[in-house]
């Protein structure tokens, strides 16, 4: 099954997970000291997020290490960024619209 970035940020564990691997790269046995739930949970998660792109496993030593690559969660922030736009944009017309309501009441006020 193809994955996708947004599949992979959905669950918080994985959030989690990638926020700590932003900061530093961990050991997979770091990684499941964090969580309180089974070592094979976390090798799931950790599967999905390396079949995403958003995290690279590599081996050192005796060790698997845990990369972030976070370049991927562009296509959030390119989604997430027409969104914004369309927002801001009905956030000004509503801006505009409120100041007009309160220059007429201001007026309808100096009339009385």
């Amino acid at each position: 099954m193809r994955r996708d970035t947004f599949q992979a940020i959905a669950d918080p564990t994985r959030r989690d997970i990638l926020n700590r691997l932003a900061h530093q790269s961990l050991n997979v046995n770091s990684v499941a000291e964090n969580f309180d739930v089974s070592r094979a949970a976390i090798y799931k998660h950790l599967k999905i997020l390396t079949e995403c792109g958003l995290v690279v496993i590599k081996q050192r030593g005796r060790e698997r290490y845990c990369e972030a690559k976070l370049e991927k969660l562009s296509e959030v922030s390119d989604w997430v960024e027409q969104y914004r736009k369309v927002w801001t944009q009905k956030l000004d017309n509503l801006e505009d619209y409120l100041k007009e309501l309160q220059a007429k009441n201001i007026q309808h006020g100096k009339q009385k």
